[in-house]
């Protein structure tokens, strides 16, 4: 049986580090790349290919309201480490890497909702805040597309007989849809991520390569409808 795994970045990348913490890029890509040959193991199967889809980092100035300054985004060491994390991936064997694009137009660096709340109940002052309570925010444009596109490709054409998508995100169940129609067993792996119930409804079953509880990928299983 052939599998493709399909990885959302975004979706991986915050799932990793919450899970795992923090990591070099090096460590980070060698992490993806373990955690993809864990699920070709519990499949028993062969990997077609890994679809891996991100955005590359903005290279342009957004100014930051606290400091009064803009902020060269490409001199940051958030553009490097995501540089050296891409490249490494596409030197991964059996490993592509699709790039969407970041929307300058969202592009800024905006109050947490919590800090926002205790500001305007008087909880905090002005004075208080730090550069730690800022977010810096942008959207995505093109990734959720390519992903979607490219599961109907792999169905219609049948390149392979089982998708695997890392991601909890609801907005991919119409490709789920067309994929199983086609005949495609489809896993998701939300990495201990709660999901919608529609996402739920629209795979074949959950699995996840990690457990919550250990600082490293290990192999654990489940059936449709919860992890285990």
């Amino acid at each position: 049986m052939k599998t493709a795994i399909l990885v959302d970045g975004g979706f991986y990348r915050k799932r990793a580090t919450a899970l795992w913490g923090t990591k070099t890029a090096e460590e980070r890509a060698k992490e993806l790349i373990h955690y993809c040959q864990e699920h070709i193991k519990a499949q028993k199967s062969n990997l077609y290919r890994v679809f891996y889809y991100d955005c590359a980092p903005i290279q342009g100035c957004a100014y930051h309201p606290l400091l009064k300054k803009n902020i060269i985004l490409k001199n940051s060491q958030t553009y490097s480490w995501m540089e050296t994390f891409l490249n490494e991936l596409r030197k991964a064997r059996k490993f592509a890497v699709r790039l969407g694009s970041l929307s300058e137009i969202t592009l800024g660096y905006s109050l947490k909702k919590e800090v926002q709340k205790d500001l305007f109940a008087g909880k905090v002052k002005l004075e208080d805040i730090t550069e730690s309570d800022f977010n810096f925010t942008l959207e995505q444009k093109g990734v959720d597309m390519k992903l979607g596109i490219d599961i109907a490709s792999l169905a219609y054409k049948k390149q392979v007989e089982q998708i695997v998508l890392i991601s909890g995100d609801s907005d991919f169940v119409p490709a789920a849809k067309l994929a199983r129609r086609e005949g495609i067993d489809f896993i998701l792996d939300p990495m201990w991520a709660k999901i919608k119930d529609n996402l739920s409804e629209h795979i074949d079953g959950i699995h996840s390569c990690c457990s919550p509880k250990t600082p490293t990928p290990q192999t654990k299983t489940s059936a449709k409808g919860g992890n285990v």
